[in-house]
This record gives C-alpha cells, sequence and structure tokens, in this order.
C-alpha cells in the first residue's frame, strides 16, 4: 500500500443535541466544565477538528488542537481555517463562561491576524480566550494561539451576540 493511500481519516461524534439541551439549563461556566470533564458529550467540530477544552474559568477558557496533514491547504500548511475555528470557539466558550442558565450566544464578528504559517510538526496549539467585556446583549473577547514553542501563532478580537435560549 503506497503512503498516500495509507492516509486515511475517521471521525466519530455523539448526538449534538444531548449537550446543546443541556446546555440550556446550566450556568455557561458549568456547562463549559462538564465537557472538560466528560460528563457531556463533546460537539461534533471538536473531534473534526482535533481540538479540545481543557480549562475554564468565568471569562477565560483554554483549547488545545493537535494539527496535522488532514488540515492542510493547497500550499503545505495547516489551513488558516483551523486557527480561525480555534479562535472563534475560545471566544465563544469565553463568553459562555460568563452567562446565566438560560443564556446563549452567536458569533457577530471576528478580527484574525495570522502571525506564522501551521505546520503538522508545529506540535499542541494552545488557544486561549479572554472576555474583555461581557454583556447583557453583546460581549467581546479577544484570543491568543501559541504553538508547542510558546510562539504566537495568530491573534484574534471577537464580538458576540448574547441571547435568551427558546
Amino acid at each position: 500500500m503506497s503512503d498516500e493511500a495509507a492516509r486515511s481519516r475517521v471521525v466519530n461524534w455523539e448526538d449534538p443535541l444531548v449537550g446543546a439541551e443541556l446546555a440550556k439549563t446550566m450556568t455557561g461556566l458549568e456547562y463549559i466544565q462538564a465537557l472538560i470533564d466528560g460528563s457531556i458529550p463533546p460537539p461534533p467540530i471538536v473531534n473534526l477538528m482535533n481540538m479540545r477544552a481543557v480549562a475554564a474559568e468565568v471569562g477565560r477558557v483554554t483549547f488545545t488542537c493537535e494539527p496535522n496533514e488532514s488540515h492542510y491547504n493547497p500550499i503545505g500548511t495547516v489551513h488558516g481555517g483551523l486557527v480561525c475555528t480555534l479562535l472563534d470557539s475560545v471566544a465563544g466558550c469565553a463568553v459562555q463562561t460568563t452567562l446565566p442558565a438560560g443564556q446563549g450566544y452567536t458569533s457577530l464578528e471576528i478580527k484574525v491576524n495570522y502571525l506564522r504559517p501551521v505546520l503538522a510538526t508545529t506540535g499542541t496549539l494552545t488557544a486561549v480566550g479572554i472576555v474583555t467585556k461581557p454583556g447583557r446583549r453583546a460581549a467581546f473577547a479577544d484570543c491568543t494561539v501559541t504553538d508547542s514553542q510558546g510562539r504566537l501563532v495568530a491573534t484574534a478580537s471577537s464580538t458576540l451576540l448574547v441571547f435568551p435560549f427558546e
């Protein structure tokens, strides 16, 4: 079997609506902590992108991500969309940690600055999202991604809409 044929990736996930329904009944911090400890199944995007939440406190969330060749773009580097998704995820989850039960959020905008390329050999990426201004209608977060050597890979600022679950 050629090296090309040996490359494959299978992505498995659990029912995403189980966690989504539980999110409506818990504070945002309780929900993110339940994702971290595994008592709630992660959303499918986590397994697809090979990332996971590893720490949470009010207004701050940390994710890690293991980039690999399946994340490559046509020029042989990890696609910026992976890094952007990682930044968007920590921004949203950081905001979620500030919300009471019955409140949700969605991204309104994100501004990303890419500072260095990411390769499959870069090692573990660490993303941190910090809420700079929580709010009842809109919230704001700043985020960073560093590589396994602690070098800054990307930064982002994000605005998120806060709303009651229906």
